[in-house]
């Protein structure tokens, strides 16, 4: 069984840097993991991918040829690569039982308006045999503010539904959003697990009248799902990595179809007195 995790949200997230502290939590539990990067512009990687879309397009070259504006490029780069898809199956042809860590593009409009990270999703699934789960990441200095948490809940409502497949969501860099004592902040520690009502709060003061309609449609549609709540992420903690790593195994079912390895002071069938 081959397993894969689409590494997604906006960007400015941390799913780049937390791609690399979950390649150094495995490194170091000793687990063979792949970096696979499908972000056309990226340009740094702390650890190299073993494979890069920009091997196949790069969006540098796309905007320079066809005058596309950066967001434009990007998805004509996507295009090109569902469009190539032997290339990606002839990348991934070589890892078996291995386990991929996918860095996605920051633009959510691939899996929101356009679904093309969705198509990958479906592809990789039901085309290549890979055991696929997600994250989302927003980043909790964002959310300290209710009316942009609940925009964040609303994307992450959004990636979930269109990729169609398990996700965790993450709030990440919450070493940024600690007290003095190392607390995590309590305008950040009560949106970990949603509260719809929240969006009602103070009314008269941070709402205009006119838009209760709206929130009330809101808090309904979000309680009416009830699919979004936040794991806390902090990459300088190898807890919490850890924590995350566990739960993206659970939602993948990782290891539980491997055969059960046997001792190697057993291999000899000498299984001592009774």
């Amino acid at each position: 069984m081959r397993y894969a995790v689409m590494v997604t949200g906006p960007a400015g997230a941390g799913k780049s840097t937390f791609c690399s502290a979950l390649i150094t939590h495995a490194q170091t539990i000793g687990r063979q993991v792949h970096l696979v990067n499908l972000d056309p512009a990226a340009d740094k990687f702390e650890y190299e991918p073993t494979i890069d879309i920009r091997d196949l397009i790069n969006l540098e070259d796309v905007m320079e040829e066809l005058e596309f504006g950066p967001n434009g490029g990007l998805i004509y780069c996507f295009e090109y690569l569902l469009n190539n898809l032997d290339w990606i199956e002839d990348e991934l042809g070589s890892y078996e039982d291995d386990y991929l860590i996918i860095d996605c593009p920051g633009q959510i409009e691939l899996y929101t308006h356009i679904p093309l990270l969705p198509r990958l999703a479906a592809y990789l699934q039901t085309s290549l045999n890979f055991r696929i789960s997600a994250t989302y990441l927003i980043d909790s200095q964002f959310m300290q503010d209710k009316n942009k948490f609940f925009a964040g809940v609303m994307s992450a409502m959004s990636c979930m539904l269109s990729l169609g497949t398990s996700m965790i969501c993450l709030m990440s860099k919450m070493d940024l959003v600690k007290d003095q004592k190392g607390r995590t902040k309590r305008e950040v520690g009560r949106y970990l697990d949603p509260d719809p009502t929240l969006l009602f709060d103070s009314p008269d003061s941070e709402s205009n009248p006119k838009f209760n309609a709206l929130n009330r449609a809101v808090v309904g549609l979000i309680e009416d799902q009830n699919i979004v709540s936040f794991l806390p992420l902090d990459v300088t903690s190898e807890d919490s990595v850890n924590t995350v790593l566990s739960h993206i195994d659970n939602m993948m079912q990782y290891g539980e179809d491997e055969e059960p390895k046997v001792p190697k002071d057993m291999d000899d069938g000498d299984f001592g007195d009774d």
